[in-house]
């Protein structure tokens, strides 16, 4: 079962696949989960992180916003959801992630977790949202390079612009605070991040009825697949000398992890 979520399949299709009841596989899910968390949580601490990639992705709970019921409006995990991402550049360990709303409280906590888990200075970049100044001078204060990649977007024909993203126009590399280097200013492995949490958690998937019905269990699949991630799956970019995962990469642990081991952190 664990094998078929971490590849991407819905609670639905991993019932279908295995013979198991739909809540079984629920149930596994949100327990294995758990132990994932608590596992990364731990592991992942005194981390030596010369670039960070910072972004945020949107999903949805329950409904889409503007079909939210009247008497949930305005209720977390309801509408529309965000995952706040840490990504290290260089070994492409994601390093935090938290499931919530996309405003400034959220965003202090995010970076205040990303702060714990590094032990030296480093280059942190974000998008433009206004909620990381606040964030990243609450969390790092003057212990911290940090630039913002401001991309900025035009209007598409009607004709493209319910499937299409917006037209690119330019993006532009501000320097924050401390002495970040410009040309690694920049939000480009992050970004492609977004896509491997789209195609790895059907939950993702858009234009789908994948959605997670609950805020809990679209946590629990995050925490899973990060663990899947960083400890299981070799990253192309770190085949040389030899295939490493982004765990490996950052000296976490010494070998590619079987998803028997991920199971055995249930106890």
């Amino acid at each position: 079962m664990v094998k078929c979520l971490v590849e991407g399949n819905s609670i639905r299709s991993t019932a279908r696949m295995t013979g198991v009841a739909r809540n079984t596989v629920s149930s596994l899910l949100v327990d294995l989960a758990k132990a994932c968390s608590d596992y990364q949580n731990d592991a992942l601490r005194g981390l030596t992180c010369r670039r960070v990639e910072a972004d945020e992705i949107w999903a949805f709970c329950y409904a889409k916003e503007a079909n939210v019921p009247e008497e949930h409006r305005g209720e977390f995990g309801y509408g529309d959801i965000w995952t706040w991402v840490a990504m290290d550049a260089d070994t492409k360990l994601v390093l935090s992630w938290l499931v919530g709303e996309r405003d400034t409280p959220t965003a202090i906590d995010f970076m205040t977790d990303v702060r714990e888990r590094i032990a030296n200075r480093t280059q942190l970049t974000t998008d433009g949202l206004v909620c990381y100044l606040t964030a990243v001078e609450e969390a790092f204060g003057a212990d911290v390079d940090y630039g913002q990649l401001v991309k900025v977007y035009g209007e598409l024909p009607e004709s493209k612009r319910r499937y299409s993203p917006s037209r690119f126009i330019t993006a532009e590399r501000r320097l924050v605070s401390g002495d970040p280097d410009p040309a690694k200013v920049t939000t480009s492995h992050i970004e492609r991040q977004n896509l491997t949490m789209r195609m790895g958690m059907r939950r993702f998937t858009r234009l789908t009825n994948g959605f997670s019905k609950k805020a809990a269990n679209l946590d629990a699949a995050v925490a899973l697949h990060y663990q899947f991630y960083n400890f299981a799956r070799p990253h192309k970019s770190l085949a040389n000398p030899y295939p490493r995962t982004p765990a490996m990469a950052a000296g976490v642990t010494d070998h590619v992890w079987a998803v028997e081991e991920i199971v055995e952190l249930l106890g």
